[in-house]
């Protein structure tokens, strides 16, 4: 009678996977292990501050502002120039916000304020209504496929062009508009799959928005625990949100770089957030807090502006001031952030120092 021994090497088959597919599991294999030796942190396990604190070294928030800002002053004939064309070409591609819109809305809230607006305080009530409508939309009209298209490749193309001026205005070189705008277009297509997973990563955060409406056309936040429980929930939503585009935003700088994909820019970004992530991110929330005071400071006196001029004036209802406005803000919007985002990414690979 064979032993228990024999059996088990006479039931045992010797399998042997074929070459292409030995050769895919080695290839994963070597990849997993190039990407836990980047990433050193796991997820679930403690790690302890000493073991992920990585060197950031940075002006602060006000100074690194003033520094874009500076840096964008000294070119100011060539970014402005940019900011002009980013707006013509929306103008007549994509249109603008419709004055008469402004015009009804100006009027409706005029004629039922009532007691609610008096003085020079109801004034500025009433243009902090008017911005808020305007920054949601409330005035704009609506685009058509083919119009939010073009607002798409416009806003990438002015993003790619302020890149490639800065890139080679740093680099000591001498450039012209023409220069950026005839070269800065050759990474469109990865740069808008990069957009596309940043548009994938904030859909926590839309879900966040769409269950706000719902829970308060339903009256649950109206309840303590109910309210607190989707407060948590949607805090959590939106924060996975900020956690992943902080490395993306990153991305769409990285993507610029000759001859690199947009999977990989996405890998190399973040390899260079990791372990100061939070840090990247309370700059990139800090230059959207700027963004929005700059429309305030902007729009809210304009508006005032423009309210008393209708009144004093009445033919100058026709005249689409405030449009026009918005579509220049927005340009130089899209500049400033485009500026700022490619500043930062400088200052991070800057110090190359490795994860903790």
């Amino acid at each position: 009678m064979a032993s228990k021994k024999e059996l088990v090497k006479k039931s045992s088959v010797n399998i042997k996977l074929p070459k292409f597919i030995s050769i895919g599991f080695a290839k994963i294999r070597a990849s997993t292990d190039r990407y836990l030796a980047r990433r050193p942190h796991r997820s679930f396990r403690r790690t302890r501050r000493r073991d992920y604190t990585r060197s950031l070294k940075m002006p602060g928030y006000w100074s690194f502002s003033a520094d874009t800002i500076k840096t964008l002053f000294r070119h100011k004939k060539i970014f402005l120039l940019l900011a002009l064309v980013y707006a013509i070409l929306t103008i007549v591609l994509v249109g603008m916000a419709s004055q008469d819109n402004f015009n009804t809305l100006m009027s409706t809230l005029t004629q039922t304020s009532g007691d609610v607006f008096k003085g020079n305080i109801g004034q500025l009530g009433q243009a902090g209504l008017l911005f808020m409508t305007i920054i949601s939309g409330g005035i704009s009209q609506s685009l058509t496929e083919g119009q939010q298209i073009y607002a798409t490749i416009i806003a990438l193309l002015t993003w790619l062009t302020t890149v490639w001026l800065l890139r080679n205005i740093l680099a000591g070189k001498r450039v012209k508009l023409r220069d950026g705008l005839y070269n800065a277009g050759s990474p469109i297509l990865p740069i808008f799959i990069v957009a596309l997973v940043l548009v994938v990563q904030l859909l926590p955060f839309a879900l966040a928005i769409i269950g706000y409406s719902a829970a308060s056309a339903t009256g649950l936040l109206n309840s303590g625990v109910e309210a607190m429980l989707f407060w948590i929930v949607a805090g959590l939503l939106s924060l996975l949100s900020l956690y992943w585009i902080t490395s993306t935003i990153i991305a769409l700088v990285v993507v610029t770089l000759p001859g690199m994909y947009p999977f990989r820019a996405i890998k190399t970004a973040g390899d260079l957030v990791i372990g100061r992530r939070v840090r990247i991110m309370l700059r990139l929330i800090w230059m959207v807090f700027l963004a929005m005071l700059g429309w305030v400071i902007i729009m809210l006196p304009l508006i005032l502006l423009v309210t008393w001029l209708d009144n004093v004036w009445s033919s100058l209802q026709g005249v689409p001031i405030i449009p026009l406005v918005i579509v220049a803000l927005s340009s130089l919007t899209i500049v400033w952030v485009s500026s700022y985002v490619y500043l930062l990414y400088r200052k991070v690979i800057a110090d190359d120092a490795n994860p903790a």
